[in-house]
């Protein structure tokens, strides 16, 4: 398939994408006072369903997911690795209630940023990592304690197609300090939706969930490494 015929497709997708969000940001917004958390999740599923259908229909782009049956049913710290926007959208269907930890600059965003910053995530400023770290333990285990599961990107930004860059142990010391356990989540969604880049490819994106590891008497070195192990390994054989 050509570049032009791709790069149509994904224009479309895009103003369908800018479109439906802003819209919906606007309706979540004016109806935020009287949402009960659950309408919370609601607003953001749909609006993720509508997404990933959106993609699919107009770039051609499926996914399938492994390991379901080891979704969290508690509060959990999810450490996935990051190659696109596509998984942070996907996680809003996958987990609830979610808190994300996100750059603090995401939350200025018109529309989208605005919702963000009404539902209370972890924002964090990483231009002072000393900072952040403490921030992230301070409310990371404060969100855990209220019932949210947590998602952890330990890469810290999106790595190309087919690597992975070295964790931060961040989401390791979090999910020890809240006693909460840890659900590993691998995949390949960079060969569809590759970081910088406008062009989405069609394709199969295929999610893994691993099984829960639990949090104590480990230190965060060793299970900062033992995950990403596992995940290094199963984005390699996803490739």
């Amino acid at each position: 398939m050509s570049n032009l015929l791709l790069g149509i497709r994904s224009t479309f997708f895009y103003i369908g994408y800018s479109v439906v969000t802003v819209c919906m940001s606007i309706v979540f917004i004016l109806s935020f006072p009287i949402l009960t958390t659950r309408g919370q999740y609601l607003f953001a599923s749909i609006w993720g369903g509508f997404v990933l259908n959106w993609l699919r229909l107009c770039c051609g782009v499926r996914y399938r997911i492994l390991g379901l049956e080891n979704l969290p049913d508690k509060p959990s710290v999810i450490l996935a690795n990051h190659q696109s926007t596509w998984e942070t959208i996907l996680i809003y269907k996958l987990v609830f209630p979610v808190s994300p930890i996100l750059k603090k600059e995401l939350l200025n965003i018109p529309f989208w940023g605005w919702c963000l910053r009404l539902t209370n995530p972890i924002a964090i400023d990483r231009s002072k990592p000393r900072e952040a770290g403490k921030s992230l333990l301070l409310q990371g285990t404060n969100r855990v304690a209220t019932g949210k599961s947590i998602i952890v990107f330990p890469e810290g930004s999106r790595s190309q197609m087919g690597t992975v860059k070295r964790f931060s142990r961040g989401g390791a010391k979090l999910a020890i300090a809240a006693k909460a356990p840890i659900t590993p989540i691998a995949h390949n969604a960079g060969s569809c939706w590759p970081a910088h880049k406008f062009i989405k490819r069609p394709g199969l994106i295929t999610v893994v969930i691993g099984e829960q590891r639990p949090t104590d008497n480990i230190d965060a070195n060793q299970l900062t490494a033992d995950i990403e192990s596992w995940i290094r390994e199963t984005v390699a054989r996803l490739d």
